[in-house]
């Protein structure tokens, strides 16, 4: 896979970066969270990785994809959170390197993606990793190679220990809601600059 590195991406992430603190918070009334809730108002920007306690699982085409106690996740600001698998726990010979281009983000850089093939059916772009991330504001990013991260809507089922994720809106961001997540969550129609 072809994908500019980190330092190419400098110039390019200064600019959104710059924008991206530019814009403010959105003018938005979190929903009200209970006990064992979390809002996603209260995650941090620029993003933060955190360790996962729960095991976490990745079924399509009737197979296990992923299957993990070793998970981190990356949450940020208005967004759910996304979960990132160690390679050695997913089934690797299912993923294959996507046609689609890579895509930028401000905060980590260059992400790749892989189509999913499992049991007759194939998902594009289900997966995605980043091989050279930024680490120059979250030094926690170099957590991220040798990880993929998918999509809960892109396969038949997305687990977060006993909770079946679903996927966060608009077609864009990779995160995964549970009941336990409180937004309003970004991803929706006029909500690209939160």
């Amino acid at each position: 896979m072809t994908y500019p590195s980190a330092k190419d991406l400098k110039p390019l992430v200064q600019r959104a970066r710059a924008t991206m603190a530019n814009t403010g918070r959105p003018p938005v009334t979190p929903e009200p969270i209970g006990p064992g809730e979390e809002s996603v108002w209260d995650f941090p920007r620029p993003p933060a990785v955190q360790t996962v306690a729960d095991r976490v699982r990745v079924l399509f085409g009737g197979q296990a994809i992923a299957d993990t106690t070793n998970a981190i996740r990356v949450a940020e600001t208005a967004g759910a959170p996304v979960y990132f698998i160690p390679e050695a726990d997913i089934a690797m010979d299912a993923l294959s390197p996507s046609n689609a281009p890579y895509s930028i983000c401000e905060w980590k850089g260059a992400a790749v993606y892989f189509d999913l093939s499992a049991g007759g059916k194939t998902s594009e772009s289900a997966a995605f990793a980043y091989p050279d991330p930024l680490t120059d504001l979250v030094p926690d990013f170099a957590r991220l190679p040798g990880r993929i991260a998918f999509y809960a809507g892109r396969v038949d089922e997305a687990w977060i220990g006993d909770t079946m994720a679903t996927t966060q809106a608009g077609g864009l961001y990779a995160g995964w809601v549970t009941p336990k997540l409180k937004g309003p969550i970004k991803g929706a129609p006029g909500t690209g600059h939160w």
